[in-house]
């Protein structure tokens, strides 16, 4: 793939500071344009597989292929594109027009430095993982001014309860991060699952010498972007729509993007961080295509992840509020700190080797 993106690139360079400029657009867009079309489809997939745990059929008629109405995510979107924007006569205009911006802008700039295979990244920095831990914590400053600026108490109530759930798991999520970040030496995602190759295929992977983490890592992550059974922010039982009930037509859109991105993305980061990202899990066991790392392989881990989330939401009732909170903070918390120890002590006994 390397090979077949390198004179093109070398093509725009010649041009200068100009080239430069381009080409970089055209790597962001590279990344956006898929992102936005993944999100499309990604709520396409969650209706669909919801509806057949529910045993019925989901979106069938718009674009109809296959029993399947693939056109059904379009559709959805120039609804509410097309929607006019309600703006509540007492609320602060200026941030309630700017809080679905800054939900969607750190959704979108964490993928900056998120590889889809060896070199092929954005933003290739040293210091990715912290990069990632700053952005995926600066989504909550949305959340907390559009409940302020909708003039709501329902809206208020929900941005409250975000961020002090978001701020909560933020934290167990970190320690996670710096349990990777003991093991394989290395801040770069790309080192992080360089540090994941062997010969013992999927057995060389983090999830198995930092389970806990694993586990802990996605739980969080679905907590932090307020998916069910984590959804007391905008529980509808409770607090009608939480931070977004102002919140119609093309405002409401972005933060809906905002947080599938936010799903997509750690579904992403899981799979680079646990499961080797774009190695194969028959890696040294053959070396036939299936050994080879690709990034197809990548994108069928991140699928599985995505599917969890849906999987979740189907399953299990709605947390009470002190339910979550305590799970962050007495179940988790303590656990992450006693197995970032454990990991500590396993690179120190020689057990795996840091990438230093």
């Amino acid at each position: 793939m390397l090979s077949l993106i390198e004179p093109i690139r070398e093509f725009f360079l010649s041009f200068g500071d100009i080239g430069l400029l381009v080409w970089t657009l055209i790597k962001i867009l590279c990344i956006t344009v898929p992102l936005i079309l993944g999100v499309a489809y990604f709520t396409l997939f969650e209706r669909k597989v919801i509806g057949w745990m529910h045993v019925r059929q989901g979106p069938v008629y718009v674009g109809r292929v296959f029993g399947i109405g693939f056109i059904q995510p379009f559709a959805d979107v120039f609804k509410l594109l097309f929607k006019e924007v309600v703006l509540p006569s007492n609320a602060n205009l200026f941030l309630f027009r700017l809080a679905p911006v800054l939900a969607l802008a750190p959704a979108f700039a964490a993928w900056a430095v998120v590889p889809f295979e060896d070199g092929m990244v954005l933003a290739d920095i040293n210091a990715g993982l912290l990069m990632l831990l700053a952005m995926t914590s600066m989504g909550v400053y949305g959340v907390i001014i559009a409940g302020w600026a909708s003039n709501s108490k329902y809206a208020f109530l929900g941005a409250m309860r975000s961020a002090a759930q978001v701020v909560s798991y933020e934290i167990a999520m970190g320690f996670a991060l710096v349990g990777v970040l003991v093991a394989s030496g290395s801040l770069n995602l790309s080192a992080i699952v360089n540090a994941q190759g062997g010969d013992a295929g999927f057995f060389e992977w983090f999830w198995l010498p930092l389970l806990p983490l694993f586990v802990i890592y996605f739980i969080s992550g679905v907590a932090e972007t307020n998916r069910a059974p984590f959804d007391v922010a905008e529980g509808e039982s409770e607090i009608v729509a939480g931070f977004h009930v102002e919140y119609a037509g093309s405002a409401f859109s972005v933060f809906f993007l905002a947080e599938y991105a936010n799903m997509i993305l750690i579904s992403f980061l899981a799979a680079l961080l646990f499961l080797g990202g774009w190695l194969s899990p028959f890696q040294g066991w053959t070396d036939s295509w299936l050994g080879q790392p690709s990034v197809i392989w990548l994108l069928a881990k991140a699928v599985l992840f995505a599917f969890f989330y849906v999987w979740f939401r189907a399953s299990f009732p709605r947390y009470r509020y002190d339910q979550i909170m305590r799970l962050g903070w007495k179940v988790f918390i303590p656990i992450t700190i006693v197995w970032i120890l454990v990991a500590a002590w396993a690179v120190h006994a020689g057990w795996f080797t840091a990438n230093a």
